[in-house]
């Protein structure tokens, strides 16, 4: 199953409301007038000063919900550590799982012998899983034998500032494979809702021009663009 990204609600007119936002702090007029006096022209210039300077603070007022299906737990787990975000994600306590449904790696599914293998034993936990609930055993008791990449739902949401955090560290090539397509399908959703919030955005060889990893990978992007149109392909 491939991942599946969808943004499904958004703070109205995001960049005006982060633009409105940074104009309070240096004005005496209300939040509501500044809102309806933003131009897009000048949005674009606040909104490049306020990412030059490190002014994030006005980005935490908009905020993103994402529904993601076919997410492994490996990957949920990874993304729950983002603790300035909200998650609702699917219960294997009250959900039945019906049939196998395990993410694949395409490391694996491109060897014919542990493709094999691999998808052999997801059969049989979940056949053992199936006995036991039928057994009477309960649901939150038999998930303990479902393989650890089983597919899961989430709806989640974010602001912009933690999003920008987020972009960064799981746009990276060095991130882990599915987080890193999840990072790019949600970029992909926001940047049309947000074109000027999210105009920039991904690892810092994108933003700064240059890796401030320890580890460097070697391939450093030479554009947002760049990187969007790898992950697509």
């Amino acid at each position: 199953m491939t991942c599946r990204v969808l943004l499904i609600a958004s703070t109205p007119s995001p960049d005006s409301v982060v633009a409105a936002a940074a104009r309070l702090c240096y004005s005496d007029v209300s939040a509501a007038d500044l809102l309806v006096d933003g131009s897009s022209g000048k949005n674009e210039k606040l909104l490049e000063h306020l990412w030059k300077s490190g002014h994030f603070s006005p980005f935490e007022h908009a905020s993103f919900t994402f529904a993601i299906d076919g997410l492994s737990r490996v990957a949920s787990h990874q993304l729950v550590r983002h603790r300035i975000a909200s998650f609702s994600q699917q219960s294997q306590r009250y959900v039945s799982m019906d049939s196998p449904d395990v993410i694949m790696p395409s490391s694996i599914a491109g060897s014919p012998v542990f493709a094999g293998k691999f998808s052999d034993l997801a059969d049989q936990a979940h056949q053992l899983y199936r006995e036991m609930v039928e057994a009477g055993i309960p649901k939150e008791d038999a998930r303990f034998i479902l393989p650890h990449g089983w597919s899961t739902r989430l709806v989640m949401t974010m602001n912009a500032r933690e999003l920008h955090h987020f972009f960064t560290l799981r746009l990276c090539r060095r991130a882990q494979w599915e987080i890193r397509d999840l990072a790019g399908k949600m970029l992909r959703e926001v940047r049309p809702a947000a074109p000027l919030l999210f105009r920039t955005a991904g690892p810092t060889c994108v933003i700064y021009g240059e890796c401030r990893e320890m580890n460097p990978c070697g391939k450093p992007y030479e554009s947002l663009e760049s990187l969007l149109n790898e992950e697509e392909s």
